[in-house]
């Protein structure tokens, strides 16, 4: 899974990559018009022309006003003035960051169930979760594969624990609560040392 930031300025590019768009926007730059203007003045249809006013006004290229029932365009001249700042200095444009990569192998190599293997891909991103599930069978596959992150027969101080969790989140007080509450941790009374479930024993949510 990748995701990209989008670019108002490539945005903006690709609204004008077009004859008809860039036309339009010549003739806005001179008088603000009406798509019936507009349309005779590129022998365009109606529909064809505000289909293409539509997407040069998401890129902010061009402005609409109303007047009572008359739709007037125009150019956008704030936003133009900013295409031409950004295409003057395309030279010195960051480059794009690099799409983030959701690297899932981890997760199948589990050999879980497909329902749990479906839970962590939702809510986790490169092996850390992305947020706490609230339904608890959801939180059960959670708390179940953060529990794998945990020795068995090793005892943890309380800031042992915090550092395992931190591993997968930053809210290691509610998650280390949800593992005792869940039956995945023990805590000795007065909580000086924790440990790992033995695997025998059942955590009451399976």
């Amino acid at each position: 899974m990748e995701s990209v930031k989008d670019d108002p300025f490539l945005d903006m590019l690709k609204a004008l990559a077009d004859d008809s768009r860039l036309t339009l926007v010549r003739l806005l730059a001179e008088s603000e018009r009406t798509v019936g203007d507009l349309a005779q003045a590129v022998s365009l249809t109606d529909p064809t022309v505000s289909h293409h006013l539509s997407r040069l006004r998401e890129a902010g290229l061009v402005s609409l006003r109303m007047a009572g029932n008359q739709r007037f365009y125009s150019v956008n001249r704030a936003g133009l003035a900013d295409f031409k700042r950004q295409a003057a200095e395309v030279e010195h444009m960051p480059p794009q960051p690099e799409p983030v990569v959701n690297d899932q192998s981890w997760i199948a190599a589990l050999g879980w169930a497909e329902y749990d293997q479906k839970v962590l891909r939702d809510y986790t991103l490169n092996g850390r979760l992305t947020q706490i599930p609230l339904k608890q069978k959801k939180l059960d596959v959670i708390l179940r594969w953060l529990a794998t992150r945990f020795e068995p027969g090793r005892l943890y101080t309380e800031p042992e624990v915090n550092a395992v969790i931190n591993t997968v989140h930053e809210d290691h007080a509610s998650l280390r609560r949800e593992m005792i509450g869940f039956g995945y941790l023990r805590r000795e009374r007065g909580g000086g040392k924790y440990w790992l479930t033995p695997a025998d024993e059942t955590t009451g949510h399976s």
